[in-house]
């Protein structure tokens, strides 16, 4: 405790500008605030301020601990606020966006429960596939099943994401399954594009990750068409368990070359970077978490 004073009480003559402003503030002698100085100065071993009776001075020293006191006790009064808050009432106006394939899925159908339990917060859910400027374009939240590269966001894990390879039985039954990743070129691979140019199909071979480009003779660029030419036995798709997981439970979809999936790129909920969100984000990034940590759901959401 009389650490904290101490730093609080050098923080606080340094904006003051004086040790009689500092006591003035704080309803005490200066001779309290001196001492305080004194004991601090003594226990780092350093000089930290020039005292006069006109006025102080901060050395070197004291300027460069200045800096790092301040972002403390910065730190501390956010951390404070944090706990107060989350016994307050989340309130006021959301505007998320979402990918267009997960947020029919996985996100709009949850919200109505969201909202039971926060009956004071409204939002505007906008889907598409684009990668949203979220400062730009006012964005509370974004959900992105990607590596995260910006580093001006602030990333919040809500899922892991599993893709799998996925075909319906009446093709395994015709075509027969494949075993390797070899075996691909033998099968008809129903493949995204983008931009003009296919995107390849990611697994871990002998340890490490290898992108392989596979051929067929439907393309799109739009997933759920992929997922409906699977279901009607046209070829096999590479897709996120968050879009098949309930036709596998069903059996109209199975999985094949499941011991060769590469780690997926991670369901995440991002924001701008802020010291302190607000709380109606808090609770929204909480609350997906909890829906999509509930044991199956992957399965049957």
């Amino acid at each position: 405790m009389d650490q904290f004073k101490q730093i609080s009480t050098f923080v606080e003559v340094a904006a003051k500008g004086s040790l009689s402003a500092a006591a003035r503030a704080e309803g005490i002698a200066p001779a309290m605030i001196g001492r305080r100085l004194d004991a601090l100065e003594e226990r780092l071993g350093v000089k930290l301020l020039q005292r006069t009776t006109r006025k102080i001075a901060l050395t070197n020293e004291g300027e460069a601990f200045l800096e790092d006191c301040q972002r403390i006790l910065s730190d501390l009064e956010n951390a404070e606020s944090a706990v107060s808050e989350r016994s307050a009432h989340a309130s006021g106006h959301l505007l998320i966006s979402a990918p267009a394939g997960f947020g029919r899925q996985h996100v709009a159908p949850l919200m109505p429960s969201f909202l039971t339990e926060h009956r004071d917060v409204t939002l505007t859910l906008n889907l598409n596939d684009r990668v949203v400027d979220l400062i730009g374009e006012g964005i509370d939240v974004a959900i992105r099943i990607a590596s995260l590269s910006d580093s001006s966001l602030v990333g919040a894990k809500l899922a892991d994401n599993k893709r799998i390879v996925v075909a319906s039985p009446a093709y395994i039954k015709r075509h027969g399954k494949p075993e390797t990743v070899d075996d691909l070129q033998k099968h008809n691979c129903l493949a995204m594009s983008s931009e003009g140019s296919q995107r390849g199909w990611s697994f871990r071979q002998n340890g490490k990750v290898v992108t392989v480009k596979v051929d067929g003779n439907m393309v799109c660029n739009d997933g759920q068409v992929l997922h409906d030419w699977a279901l009607a036995g046209k070829g096999l798709a590479w897709r996120s368990m968050w879009e098949v997981g309930s036709e596998i439970e069903s059996g109209k979809l199975v999985t094949v070359l499941d011991e060769f999936a590469a780690p997926g790129n991670d369901i995440y909920a991002v924001f701008a970077q802020r010291r302190h969100l607000p709380l109606r984000i808090r609770v929204f990034v909480d609350f997906l978490r909890r829906a999509y940590a509930q044991p199956d759901y992957w399965r049957h959401g």
